[in-house]
């Protein structure tokens, strides 16, 4: 079973500050606690990680911005490529 969000989340946060230094205001993926790649565009990570991971769970999240929260009806209503 692949790993939850808060996973992938944890994952991000502990190698934040490389990530911030490396790949400021790009879009990363991570699925299974792993890092996939970054992107430039939002609609490139979030095609990338549909087709690789379908459902996931996986993260897309913007380097060096705050999460956007989304509702309940977003995460669980089907497809999550979420900024958090």
């Amino acid at each position: 079973m692949p790993a939850t969000l808060d996973e992938n989340i944890a994952v991000y946060d502990s190698i934040r500050e490389r990530l911030e230094q490396e790949y400021f205001g790009q879009w990363v993926v991570f699925y299974d606690r792993e890092f996939v790649d970054n992107y430039d565009e939002f609609e490139d990570a979030a095609e990338v990680a549909i087709t690789r991971f379908g459902r996931g769970p996986y993260l897309i999240r913007q380097v060096g911005e705050q999460p956007i929260p989304l509702p309940a009806s977003v995460l669980y209503g089907g497809m999550v490529y979420a900024n958090d």
